[in-house]
């Protein structure tokens, strides 16, 4: 009996942050030479698992230093019923690429992805004052660029650098160390669960019934009655109206869990809507 090899759809091309992510969760399903399908943004990721292209997706959901990824946020809330199978963190490392044999004297223009060039602030303006900075889809599509000119240097992670064949000036200059991205493994709706851990985390996307006095009060009174511990509270738009809101929040625990289900069963009475985005195990 043979199997069929999952496709994991990610944001491209090869050698960005999502590529490293993506095989870091093969390797975790034991897969050495996962098959990816490559994405020119993380709503072609999503629209791939919901239409069964491919059996799982990687997105990023949030880094360290700018943020959530909005455009996951709002294909969890609004978009997509995929559900998370998984998480991985990586470590943010950032490297300054050239064109092979090229001098940094002569680099006129610097490109990467806006989170990093906005990453490495410092470093440019030390090193590099007054270039001129274009900005890139993609971490990795700059270390393309820096290969085939050498008056652009590319911001990209060391794997793009290989991959690509470009040098590598200087290494880990970012301005902030710790810096780290969270990525979510996702499947269609019912995927059964691939990842083993010991500890839970849940996910949600909660809609109000409507915007009132007391609200998310009444929201984390839920989970503190039921004695649960909530790990993140964010907030987005409902695209609705202009201060109308709704809310992401992970928690720890399953919805296999009794207290966990007690509280989504008084949420589902009291707000318009409760999605569970997934159980998985905390990274």
């Amino acid at each position: 009996m043979t199997t069929t090899t999952p496709l994991f759809a990610y944001l491209g091309p090869a050698g960005t942050y999502s590529d490293e992510a993506t095989r870091a969760f093969a390797a975790r399903l034991g897969i050495d030479e996962p098959a990816l399908v490559e994405c020119s943004s993380f709503d072609e990721v999503f629209d791939n698992v919901d239409r069964g292209k491919c059996e799982f997706g990687v997105v990023a959901t949030e880094n360290s230093l700018e943020g959530p990824v909005t455009a996951t946020l709002d294909n969890f809330a609004f978009k997509s019923s995929a559900s998370i199978l998984g998480e991985e963190v990586l470590d943010i490392h950032h490297c300054l690429l050239l064109a092979p044999g090229a001098s940094i004297h002569d680099v006129t223009t610097v490109a990467s992805h806006a989170q990093g060039l906005a990453q490495c602030r410092r470093f440019l303006a030390e090193k590099l004052p007054g270039r001129a900075t274009i900005t890139t889809s993609s971490t990795a599509e700059s270390a393309r660029l820096a290969v085939s000119d050498p008056h652009v240097a590319g911001i990209a992670n060391g794997f793009a650098a290989k991959l690509y064949g470009a040098e590598v000036y200087e290494r880990d200059i970012e301005d902030h160390f710790g810096n780290q991205t969270s990525f979510a493994l996702i499947g269609r709706q019912g995927h059964p669960p691939v990842l083993r851990g010991t500890r839970m985390k849940t996910s949600l996307a909660l809609f109000l019934q409507a915007d009132k006095a007391g609200a998310l009060l009444m929201i984390l009174s839920e989970f503190a009655y039921a004695g649960i511990n909530l790990t993140k509270i964010q907030s987005r738009p409902t695209k609705q109206a202009l201060g109308e809101y709704m809310f992401f929040i992970d928690l720890e625990g399953s919805v296999n869990d009794l207290p966990v289900q007690t509280a989504l069963n008084c949420l589902r009475l009291k707000l318009r809507e409760v999605k569970v985005l997934g159980s998985y195990p905390i990274a």
